[in-house]
């Protein structure tokens, strides 16, 4: 059994839960994750569908959505993924 400890979690509503906003990050131990990361973060517009999405999920590893476009996406470190999520966010505002 693969061992995993949840490191961070967020989920918030904005504007009368127009918008949603959840953060998972999770210390894994599985060589499948290579930086013993694993995340998964969402903010979506519940209005417009309209939706910014970042994971590693196995075996697509480290990519980011935008709508319906997908991007690979470089992970440095847990600091640097959550200002990339708020830089790709704004995109969306």
């Amino acid at each position: 059994m693969k061992k995993s400890s949840l490191l961070y979690y967020e989920k918030n509503y904005y504007q009368q839960k127009r918008f949603i906003l959840e953060a998972k990050i999770w210390k894994v131990d599985d060589k499948r994750y290579p930086n013993s990361v694993k995340y998964s973060l969402a903010f979506i517009d519940t209005k417009s569908d309209r939706k910014v999405l970042v994971d590693n999920h196995f075996p697509k590893g480290p990519h980011f959505h935008l709508d319906q476009n997908e991007f690979d996406y470089h992970y440095l470190n847990d600091q640097q993924l959550m200002q990339d999520f708020k830089n790709l966010r704004l995109l969306r505002n």
